[in-house]
């Protein structure tokens, strides 16, 4: 897959069949987009492209960052875009002056006269430009004029939802992290460094590895516990991840969250290494014990309910 950071440098891409997104967490709707522009790209004897923006446009317009979460990061967005078999991905640095472009002249300048597209494909739900002025219409109508088709993806349900990334980010907020796969098509995953933790854990028989998620405005799922697949060194474990304050503990800040792995059969020391959680059901709510031993009371019992879940 080719990632182009200056949307001049994505030349010669033959018969181009291009979409258009932010794209933050690559749910079953984005698939259904992509589907259609692999199958466009075989009929046409084209390749596919997905032109995308960095920083988000929330964060450039400070439009109620305090509440922006990204469900992906950046580096997991490329790593799906490559999975779904995107021949090309075109990276536009979102400013303040690109967000005045309007929707028609977008089209004509980024698209047209860059990528000469076959056709664009977009969601039921699309909208581009200045203040998402543009919809399908206009795009319909553009494509006439220049000379490219346009199709349009139909919402895509799961149990009578039609999916979306506000949807996802809402079940995560909620802890519902089942129905939030369901949306996604995959399981939800975080992804941190190693860091050197108090090791209380260890002395009541569940060590943790302690992850530290560094990009900003990450999201994370409601406090509580949840059984989780660890993936380290390429090698997948059963685990089960507490999210949240450790109120047994009471030594992590109002306002912050950690994320604490227990990886069951594993006995390694990954300090500063990297670890990815997939996580796949919650196990219960965060609950302050009166002792370590009632914790590790607990902890038993939700390792052997993990076990379950996990199969």
């Amino acid at each position: 897959m080719n990632i182009y950071n200056n949307i001049n440098e994505a030349k010669n891409i033959k018969n181009a069949i291009v979409t258009v997104g932010t794209f933050d967490g690559i749910h079953i709707g984005h698939k259904a987009v992509f589907d259609k522009m692999r199958e466009l790209a075989n009929k046409h004897n084209g390749e596919t492209v997905v032109i995308t923006f960095y920083p988000h446009p929330r964060q450039v317009l400070n439009i109620d960052t305090s509440n922006l979460r990204f469900i992906c990061t950046q580096e997991d967005k490329m790593k799906k875009f490559e999975e779904m078999g995107i021949d090309n991905v075109v990276v536009i640095n979102f400013t303040k002056e690109f967000s005045r472009t309007p929707s028609d002249v977008f089209i004509k300048s980024y698209i047209v006269e860059r990528l000469h597209p076959a056709v664009v494909v977009v969601g039921y739900d699309h909208h581009f430009g200045k203040n998402r002025i543009g919809d399908f219409d206009i795009l319909y109508d553009l494509g006439k004029r220049y000379g490219f088709s346009v199709e349009r993806i139909k919402a895509q349900d799961v149990e009578h939802i039609a999916v979306s990334s506000t949807k996802i980010r809402h079940a995560l907020a909620a802890g519902n992290v089942a129905a939030a796969n369901k949306l996604l098509g995959y399981q939800y995953s975080l992804c941190g460094t190693v860091i050197l933790g108090n090791k209380i854990g260890r002395t009541i028989g569940f060590p943790t590895a302690n992850l530290d998620i560094a990009p900003q405005y990450m999201l994370l799922t409601n406090a509580g516990v949840y059984a989780c697949k660890a993936i380290f060194d390429g090698k997948e474990y059963n685990a089960m991840a507490n999210i949240g304050r450790r109120p047994t503990i009471g030594d992590v800040k109002e306002g912050n969250y950690m994320v604490e792995v227990n990886i069951f059969d594993f006995d390694a020391d990954i300090y500063g290494q990297t670890l990815r959680i997939n996580l796949v059901d919650r196990i219960r709510d965060e609950v302050k014990f009166d002792n370590l031993e009632e914790l590790k009371k607990q902890l038993t019992a939700d390792r052997e309910k993990a076990k379950v879940l996990l199969g």
